[in-house]
């Protein structure tokens, strides 16, 4: 029999609390509130490079992520639990229908009737988030995430976007050749040679590193 990760016994947690066992629905927010933070810094660095520079003038990373959780929570009965990664995978999905959302009601300049505006900085009349563990502006506030955006930012867009699918959203090497349309073997190489170049830029000063 095969060993599942804590996030399968998290998920059920919240599942048997949703449907009124384990101590009732109090007990699957509570069980919620570990599995988002268990995952929302990953999904926060995923958010932040998938809205880009464009997006995020109108679109905040903490908006986004809040709007993740409540779907995910509102849809967690249909969640299928299919080994170490899916969890985030089917997280990073939703975020990115999220975005789309958020981009097409900009358009049609009905963001307020397609999202809920959670209280932060800019809208403090909004209500409180979902995720009240969630500190305002995670990746203002988060040293370590901000200087990994940074650090992630010096590399080629080829490069960070093979890290980001490998290492933050967790897919196989399989998976991310049929997500970029490439052979899992080009996909294997690139992998090994942004890596390698992350690593290189780490051991440089901050000011001294260089796109390549």
């Amino acid at each position: 029999m095969s060993l599942v990760t804590s996030t399968y016994d998290i998920i059920q947690r919240v599942k048997d609390g949703a449907d009124g066992g384990n101590g009732g629905r109090g007990g699957g927010d509570a069980a919620f509130a570990d599995l988002f933070d268990k995952y929302r810094s990953r999904l926060a660095v995923l958010i932040h490079f998938r809205l880009g520079p464009d997006l995020s003038r109108f679109m905040d990373v903490d908006d986004v992520l809040q709007e993740t959780l409540l779907r995910a929570y509102r849809d967690i009965d249909k969640f299928d639990y299919r080994g170490s990664g899916s969890f985030m995978n089917w997280a990073a999905r939703i975020a990115d229908h999220v975005i789309v959302d958020l981009a097409r009601s900009q358009g049609r300049q009905k963001r307020q009737a397609e999202v809920v505006r959670f209280r932060s900085e800019g809208n403090p009349a909004g209500p409180d988030p979902v995720d009240y563990q969630t500190p305002s502006r995670i990746l203002r506030e988060n040293e370590d995430l901000a200087h990994l955006i940074q650090t992630l930012n010096l590399l080629s867009d080829d490069y960070r976007t093979v890290i980001l699918l490998a290492k933050v959203e967790g897919l196989t090497t399989r998976e991310i050749a049929e997500r970029i349309g490439k052979p899992p073997e080009a996909v294997a190489l690139l992998l090994h040679r942004a890596i390698k170049r992350l690593r290189s830029i780490m051991e440089l000063a901050p000011d001294k590193g260089d796109r390549r």
